[in-house]
């Protein structure tokens, strides 16, 4: 097929698989392909360099990442049986981000987030190579995961809110809630193979061979962001307090009613949804009475209709009606979770979570881009840094909790507990918050 492609790269045959590869001779169009190519408009920001280049780097870390984040799960569930200290390890994980994030917002605005982006990625290559090497030597304990997951939390609370508003620096407005969507797409790929390949990985060589593989694999991001060709860096003009940049942020969300509706909804979802996962090693083997690979699948399951949820929000590209989109999302959600808590057979377990994965990332997804539409460039990063807070600031209590009702009652009360809080915020939304669902 002939296709008008990005500026500089001449009307040829190419297939967007290839968009990784080639290097365009000029700068991108503000949109890489016209809306007359719905298909290729699916992969429309691989059509900017520097985000082909975040997108491949990408790809290989969080790959890694959810290796470790599978292995080292149900690590600590064979070393203490406690559902509840799998919520210990995710608070531990979440903590610094109510100490950090705000800050790391204001950091994201005033320093070139890809400098900062390498410095995080590196801290967090260090520290995955440290478990390893703690579990390799056979002297692993529980306290020492707790502690890697606390410092981990630190990198995480500088490195989220400068990766959620780097992709602005990648592409055009244009494209943004494209690039929103690959970046869904990416991280979903990997949560559809790392688990599964992790659990398999636990199995036949132990959980030190997953973290060694998710230290090596942040070499990929690293050089990734080391190759891009970026604007120089413009410090803010006004010098002001990271106090006074903080209530510059807050003011902004606190005057746009659909910003702050948005940031609410993720209070609830991460709170009482996102943080479940937490208890899936514990899942596998009290409820489905299965093992590591048990665990390994539940979780690419949930990554299998992620995935298939970003490709086609990445498909459908500006669209219309997203705040039509996001809301049923939130139905969704509650339903699957409902449908999970009452099944005690593995593939229709992981048929259900398909469904699950796919809701979750129309609220997550559809989220993020609406708020990244919404905000200036100028706040951008304490925005986002507050966006972060709220995701991942309320997901360790959210795991607390949920470890603490699986303790006390079972993992399929807890499981029902959540999808009852979030149906009842998800009928409160549609039936308080139309704006919502007006948002385009």
């Amino acid at each position: 097929m002939h296709l008008v492609s990005p500026a500089g790269w001449g009307r040829l045959p190419r297939s967007p698989g290839l968009l990784l590869f080639m290097k365009p001779t000029q700068p991108s169009s503000p949109s890489a392909y016209p809306r007359t190519y719905p298909t290729l408009r699916t992969f429309a920001a691989l059509g900017h360099p520097n985000y082909r280049l975040w997108f491949a780097g990408q790809v290989v870390s969080l790959f890694g990442t959810w290796m470790q984040s599978t292995a080292q799960g149900f690590l600590v569930y064979e070393l203490t049986r406690s559902p509840a200290f799998l919520g210990y390890v995710g608070f531990a994980a979440g903590a610094p981000s109510w100490l950090f994030t705000l800050y790391g917002g204001v950091v994201a605005d005033r320093v070139p987030r890809r400098t900062l982006l390498v410095v995080t990625q590196s801290s967090m290559m260090a520290l995955a190579f440290v478990l390893a090497g703690l579990t390799f030597a056979g002297v692993v304990q529980p306290w020492h995961i707790i502690l890697l997951a606390f410092m981990l939390g630190i990198a995480n609370a500088f490195d989220a809110p400068a990766r959620q508003s780097f992709v602005a620096e990648l592409v055009p407005r244009a494209d943004m809630t494209n690039a929103i969507a690959l970046n869904s797409t990416m991280f979903n790929t990997a949560t559809a193979i790392g688990p599964a390949v992790a659990g398999l990985t636990y199995a036949a060589f132990g959980p030190g061979w997953c973290f060694i593989l998710n230290g090596v694999s942040f070499i990929a991001v690293i050089a990734a962001l080391l190759a891009m060709k970026l604007p120089a860096f413009h410090a803010p003009e006004k010098r002001s307090s990271a106090v006074s940049d903080l209530k510059e942020g807050f003011h902004f969300v606190l005057s746009h009613p659909k910003i702050l509706t948005i940031m609410a909804m993720m209070s609830v979802v991460s709170l009482f949804g996102a943080s479940f996962s937490t208890l899936f090693p514990a899942w596998a083997v009290e409820v489905l009475r299965g093992d590591a690979t048990t665990n390994g699948l539940l979780r690419s399951s949930m990554g299998l209709g992620s995935l298939a949820g970003a490709l086609t929000i990445a498909t459908l590209g500006g669209f219309k009606y997203r705040g039509r989109l996001l809301t049923a999302g939130t139905l969704a959600y509650p339903l699957f979770l409902f449908l999970f808590s009452g099944i005690r057979y593995t593939p229709l377990s992981l048929l259900t979570l398909v469904g699950l994965g796919f809701s979750v990332i129309l609220v997550m997804n559809l989220s993020n881009a609406l708020v990244q539409t919404e905000v200036t460039d100028a706040v951008r990063g304490r925005v986002m840094g507050m966006y972060t807070l709220i995701f991942f600031g309320l997901m360790p209590l959210g795991a607390l909790l949920a470890g603490s009702v699986a303790a006390r009652f079972s993992e399929p009360v807890a499981a029902v507990f959540s999808a009852s809080v979030l149906m009842a915020a998800a009928i409160g939304l549609y039936l308080f918050a139309p704006h919502l669902r007006r948002m385009e």
